[in-house]
């Protein structure tokens, strides 16, 4: 089996990737702070922003492939704490696109829905970059650094992510099941419209991306949905109670990074390689019986 090297496998995405590899290749994962234990996958605990450390896990694990996925995603951080973020966002992302082009493996990388500010969707690749917070910037530049430094580059534009959860990272799916079955009051956004998918069915888009595409590719879901309507999908798929779910704006809440309104991804180009995301209600129905199976 080729070997498949993977940042971030502590991850959201990481940890789901990994697994979703694992039928197909010898897959190394890489952690830092959080350790973790992946099904088939050997981690490796590697300070990427490192540059010689970085070289020399490629020269010891010698990947037939790459898939970049470790960042810091979240916005508010982002905003907060530029200098750190940019880092590992922009400058080791460019680091990994040279290194992939020195050993010219193909090269896939997770960038997302924010480099848009949301007022022209649905978004298809050709369309501008506008990033109105500083994640969406930073994954902007990211983008236009690895593509200069190897064309070959897979920039895989990604959606907001849901499903099942490692010890070591999070989805918004379970602090929302968690308010409810508190009986506590979940207030999700009307006004901000993504195209989500689960964590399962975006590995799968990143390893068919790595596998077919150069360039750009949008590897959103097929349903524009509110954060509000998701969460009512949600109560009735997941069978929440439903009394705390209510509708806000987001100006009713403060927060360091500004969101853009609506950032539904197009993705036909996806879709006509055999990207096939299942309904949300598909996609929900299995984390259901995912947790009845974990009792």
């Amino acid at each position: 089996m080729q070997k498949l090297l993977i940042t971030g496998a502590s991850g959201f995405l990481g940890w789901h990737l990994c697994q979703v590899a694992a039928a197909d290749w010898e897959v190394y994962g890489t952690c830092l702070s959080r350790s973790i234990q992946v099904p088939g996958t050997k981690t490796l605990p590697v300070d990427l922003s490192n540059f010689q450390d970085l070289k020399t896990l490629f020269q010891t694990v010698q990947p037939d492939a790459v898939i970049h996925l470790a960042a810091q995603a979240n916005l508010n951080r982002c905003q907060e704490q530029p200098k750190a973020s940019h880092l590992i966002n922009v400058t080791v992302s460019s680091h990994i696109a040279g290194l992939c082009a020195d050993y010219g493996i193909p090269c896939a990388f997770s960038s997302t829905d924010q480099v848009f500010d949301g007022l022209h969707p649905p978004y298809r690749e050709t369309d501008s970059v506008s990033p109105i917070n500083r994640y969406g910037e930073q994954k902007a530049l990211a983008e236009n650094e690895m593509q200069s430094r190897y064309p070959q580059t897979a920039i895989c534009r990604m959606p907001l992510m849901f499903g099942a959860v490692p010890p070591t990272a999070s989805s918004f799916l379970q602090p929302f099941i968690q308010t409810l079955k508190e009986g506590r009051e979940l207030n999700l956004f009307v006004d901000e419209i993504r195209t989500p998918v689960s964590g399962t069915t975006a590995a799968t888009g990143l390893l068919l991306a790595l596998q077919q595409v150069q360039g750009l590719i949008h590897l959103g879901g097929k349903e524009p949905i509110s954060r509000y309507d998701f969460g009512r999908l949600m109560v009735e798929v997941l069978e929440l109670p439903a009394a705390g779910l209510k509708a806000c704006r987001q100006q009713d809440v403060k927060m360091a990074a500004p969101r853009p309104p609506d950032v539904s991804l197009d993705s036909s180009k996806a879709f006509d390689l055999g990207y096939a995301p299942p309904s949300l209600r598909e996609e929900l129905e299995r984390v259901r019986e995912r947790m009845r199976e974990e009792g």
